[in-house]
């Protein structure tokens, strides 16, 4: 399987934002709220800490969560969500955006043979910290950080 790109996904997707030379680096884009985009969500994360110099299986499943999530219990018919993400001192700030306030996300008691119920029990797990802000009606995002590694010289 051939690794995914920036630039190959920028031929295919429009309003993609991505600043590495900043002091702040930080990427933005705007997603159609289908299972294929919170895969891709996942993968654009992939992606774009490589081209920062970091690799974090822990940023990659909190992303794949609340994108999962976005497209689940988020979603509006033609309504897209966005991933936000940028790095301060090595903390990676996780932003997902949709256009359901209605249904604020929240961890809840799952039975043992549930198959389904346990993506914030996982992101609470993995992030430093996570919460939610409410936005402009009708908007929510749902916010993680971690603290990651410093990249290795070089990279």
């Amino acid at each position: 399987m051939r690794p995914i790109t920036l630039s190959a996904v920028h031929q295919e997707t429009t309003g993609i934002t991505a600043q590495p030379t900043s002091p702040f680096p930080h990427f933005s884009v705007l997603l159609s709220a289908t299972p294929r985009s919170a895969r891709l969500a996942r993968l654009l994360t992939d992606a774009q800490l490589r081209d920062w110099g970091y690799d974090s299986d822990a940023a990659r499943h909190v992303v794949a969560e609340l994108a999962a999530n976005a497209v689940t219990h988020g979603r509006v018919p033609g309504r897209d969500f966005r991933l936000a993400f940028s790095m301060v001192d090595h903390t990676l700030r996780i932003e997902v955006t949709d256009t359901r306030s209605d249904r604020l996300p929240r961890r809840q008691q799952t039975a043992p043979d549930a198959e389904s119920g346990r993506g914030l029990l996982l992101v609470d797990s993995l992030a430093d910290r996570w919460g939610v802000s409410e936005d402009r009606f009708p908007r929510k995002t749902v916010w993680a950080e971690l603290r990651l590694a410093a990249p290795e010289p070089g990279n």
